[in-house]
């Protein structure tokens, strides 16, 4: 019998909202009780004097009356009451009748469900949860789904919204909510909904066989002989492939599906070029990786093919753990390709210095890159072969031979200088002075210690892709021998730089420049101040306006890179050292910008060389070097009085090096080292290779008005109809990504209002190509079954992009199209 207070409660409810009440009791369960339910109102009980009943409700309009009625009802034109019953609805007090009414189900067809699902309705948390989700219009198939709902905790109803709970569930090894729906007699209702609208078509499933069984289709891209079998499931198979929310889930099942379907031995002979498309499993990014990084190291593929090929990994499901790998496979690429183009000559220094800051820096830069990203990957032994080949090709064909040519352009220089570049000496008056020359307006140094030309490049790239800020690069030459304490000093007012006979301190104007007080102190003379980078970035940012108020100028000293280079046990770590260098020059110049700073210079005092393998004995000088006195011997020069030409120097008195004082200048030619024990050998300075002498300046300035926007991408409409279950979509990256116009990663859908009815694929939009060709990208997008509700009906394509910070999309574009097909519908779920 049910609850004699949930009866009372209804029939208060009832007897509120009408006058009249009509109560079947059949088997009278509730005779005895009527009295005590108190409930306020004249009980009238019907005992064979139904005409007399309703002459009595007919004479009295106003007072409220309960009519209770219990054994056979008489049919038809039998019951004296059927006309006022079917005016004012019957009450019935039995379990099913009495949830229908407490959730509004009035329908009879909701009658069967709620029988059959007693045990669900047992609990006020679920009904409470379920009467939160029902709405006018559902039917028996869509309660059924709103109570999978609350027994799953989903966000939603459709079968979507139900599997990707259970698919987290088994993820994470757990069954409580699919034992849930088997308790509560919903599981046949989930298969049917599989096999109806994803046409799973097992006859003893699992949710173990459902993942096998979607991942095996997955991996043919859903093919099928039947068209738009598998529609529903790739779609959905594809909202979950794409959400950052649910990437923990699908590489979980990924993995385990892989090794069920043994992917690996299916792919083993397949052709990495065919399996670029198929981004679900981590078996194929490995075969991938490895078959190109071979590919590339027999230099069998362009680098513009590697490009593509890299772009379409980055939709991999494991891309955040093998992207290392990918942009180190890119740079090794781009590198060997360069070395291959290498000129056999250089005609003259200065043409020399000009080539490699258009052009042949960026080796040196994909060479820092590739190591940089193979030292610091989880997966290095798929690289290894490839790593000999760029290594070998980068210390053997670039540095050495190349270097070679190098040395021959340099061969008729007398005194260094050139008509290509300044001199290093000359920094302070051709860059800071004029910034400064009008006694109010400020300038920042930031000297950072042995960054290099190409570190330098990509830190001016970086500067400009931060909105408002503008950065240009330029270079000096920087002063024979390239160490640090001449660089420094070169970097200071002063109009005569002397060295000191074992290298330090260096004069500036016979003024000491070693250490950061004797630099102040040169400073003060132009209303300049020396500071540490350190204690720049510790420093408050209030404190830092002050301090900035109080000079005109500005020395900030920087030290990540040479002081891991210069030490044997670090020297390894020189190319991390370098992305460190970028990352806290990026928040100085925040910090100082912060501080009202408007005029910002980034240099440094020497480049260096640096290979990721030992050297070898070629690469070292067969003689040691003589004179009357040798003051100072390093890897990469030595200091001394009448030092004794050889051919495996060059030697420079102080005038010809544009020095003060009487000393004498060897650098080894090319790139060789002085055999000395203790250091390291793998990274040096001192000498006159190009990566060691072009020392980079960079010029910053902050603008007004914001200046970075996203690359635009259009829609490239073949027709504005859609007369199958998918359709074909081209897009057009209209210029190449540059600092200033940053890539736009793109998702496409269909939509009617608000009602999605196709896959959403993502495309990234990134490529730095001037030729528009190779700035084309397709997807296809497919229809799902909610589109059988739009037929003749126009559709909106909608291109969205993410916004910052956020799981969101927001819509940038949009195409219009219309629906003309023929299908059947589908069971909805």
């Amino acid at each position: 019998m049910a609850d004699t207070m949930s009866v009372r409660d209804a029939l208060r409810s009832r007897l509120a909202a009408k006058r009249l009440v009509f109560w079947h009791d059949p088997a009278g369960e509730y005779a005895a009780d009527l009295d005590a339910l108190d409930l306020g109102v004249s009980v009238i009980r019907v005992q064979d004097d139904e005409f007399s009943v309703k002459s009595r409700l007919l004479a009295d309009h106003v007072t409220p009356h309960l009519v209770y009625r219990t054994g056979v009802t008489p049919r038809g034109t039998g019951d004296w009451l059927l006309d006022l019953e079917l005016a004012y609805g019957v009450f019935t007090a039995d379990k099913t009748s009495m949830l229908q009414q407490e959730l509004g189900l009035n329908d009879p067809a909701f009658a069967p469900v709620i029988e059959q699902h007693q045990k669900f309705f047992a609990a006020n948390n679920r009904k409470q949860a379920l009467g939160k989700l029902l709405t006018d219009g559902d039917d028996a198939t869509r309660l059924r789904a709103k109570m999978s709902q609350v027994l799953v905790k989903a966000s939603g109803n459709k079968l979507t919204d139900i599997t990707r709970e259970l698919l987290a569930e088994n993820a994470a090894g757990k069954t409580g909510k699919f034992d849930d729906l088997v308790t509560f007699g919903l599981d046949q209702f989930f298969w049917e909904g599989l096999a109806s609208i994803y046409k799973y078509p097992s006859e003893s499933p699992t949710i173990d066989d459902f993942i096998l069984w979607i991942f095996s289709r997955a991996i043919e891209d859903f093919a099928s002989a039947k068209p738009d079998e598998f529609r529903n499931v790739r779609s959905d198979f594809n909202s979950l492939r794409y959400d950052v929310r649910s990437q923990k889930m699908m590489t979980a099942l990924a993995s385990r599906a892989a090794e069920a379907l043994d992917v690996e031995s299916k792919i083993e002979h397949r052709n990495y070029r065919d399996l670029a498309k198929v981004t679900i499993f981590e078996e194929i990014d490995r075969k991938v990786i490895v078959d190109l990084a071979a590919a590339v190291a027999t230099q069998s593929v362009t680098p513009r093919e590697v490009s593509d090929l890299v772009r379409q990994r980055q939709e991999s499901l494991w891309n955040a753990k093998y992207a290392k790998l990918y942009s180190a496979i890119q740079s090794a690429s781009e590198l060997l390709a360069a070395i291959v183009g290498l000129p056999n000559s250089i005609a003259s220094a200065d043409l020399g210095l000009e080539q490699y800051q258009s052009d042949w820096f960026h080796i040196d830069q994909q060479y820092r890159w590739f190591t940089y990203a193979y030292q610091t990957a989880d997966f290095q032994k798929p690289l290894a072969a490839l790593k000999n080949e760029v290594d070998k090709q980068y210390a053997n064909k670039y540095l050495f031979d190349f270097g070679g040519c190098w040395q021959q352009a340099l061969e008729p220089t007398g005194e260094w200088k050139s008509a290509a570049l300044a001199p290093q000496a000359k920094f302070f008056e051709r860059h800071v002075a004029p910034v400064v020359k009008d006694g109010r307006t400020k300038a920042v140094v930031i000297i950072s210690d042995g960054m290099r030309y190409e570190v330098a490049q990509e830190l001016a790239s970086m500067i400009r892709s931060e909105d408002r800020f503008e950065a240009s690069l330029s270079a000096v030459l920087g002063s024979l021998p390239t160490y640090t304490q001449l660089g420094m000093a070169s970097l200071l007012p002063q109009s005569s730089l002397e060295l000191d006979a074992s290298a330090q301190p260096v004069l500036a104007d016979g003024k000491p420049t070693n250490g950061t007080a004797n630099r102040d102190k040169v400073l003060k003379a132009v209303k300049g101040h020396a500071i540490t980078a350190a204690d720049v970035l510790a420093m408050p940012g209030d404190e830092l306006r002050d301090l900035y108020k109080q000079h005109q100028i500005f020395y900030v000293y920087h030290d990540r890179i040479d002081a891991a280079g210069d030490k044997a046990p670090t020297e390894r770590t020189v190319f991390e050292a370098a992305e460190e260098t970028l990352r806290e020059l990026m928040l100085l110049v925040k910090k100082w910008t912060n501080a009202n700073a408007t005029n910002i210079l980034l240099t440094a005092d020497h480049g260096f060389l640096y290979q990721d393998i030992p050297l070898e004995k070629s690469y070292y000088v067969s003689e040691s070097p003589q004179g009357e006195e040798v003051t100072k011997i390093n890897r990469r020069y030595v200091l001394g009085q009448t030092l004794k030409p050889s051919p495996s120097f060059m030697t420079f008195t102080s005038v010809q090096a544009g020095l003060a004082g009487d000393i004498d200048i060897q650098i080894p030619k090319s790139i060789h080292r002085i055999p000395l024990p203790g250091a390291g050998t793998r990274y040096v300075h001192g000498g006159a290779s190009l990566q060691e002498i072009v020392v980079p300046v960079v010029t910053v300035n902050k603008k007004r008005k914001s200046d970075v926007r996203r690359v635009n991408v259009d829609l490239m409409p073949e027709t504005d109809k859609i007369t199958t279950g998918q359709l074909a979509v081209r897009l057009l990256q209209r210029e190449p990504v540059a600092d200033k116009i940053q890539p736009r990663q793109v998702r496409l859908g269909l939509y009617v209002g608000d009602t999605l009815i196709s896959d959403q694929p993502i495309l990234t939009f990134d490529s730095a190509s001037q030729d528009q060709r190779q700035r084309y990208q397709s997807t296809t997008l497919y229809l799902t079954q909610d589109a059988d509700d739009f037929n003749n009906r126009p559709v909106e394509l909608r291109l969205e992009e993410p916004i910052l910070n956020t799981t969101q999309w927001k819509s940038f574009s949009k195409g219009n199209y219309t629906i003309k097909r023929s299908f059947t519908t589908d069971f909805d779920f």
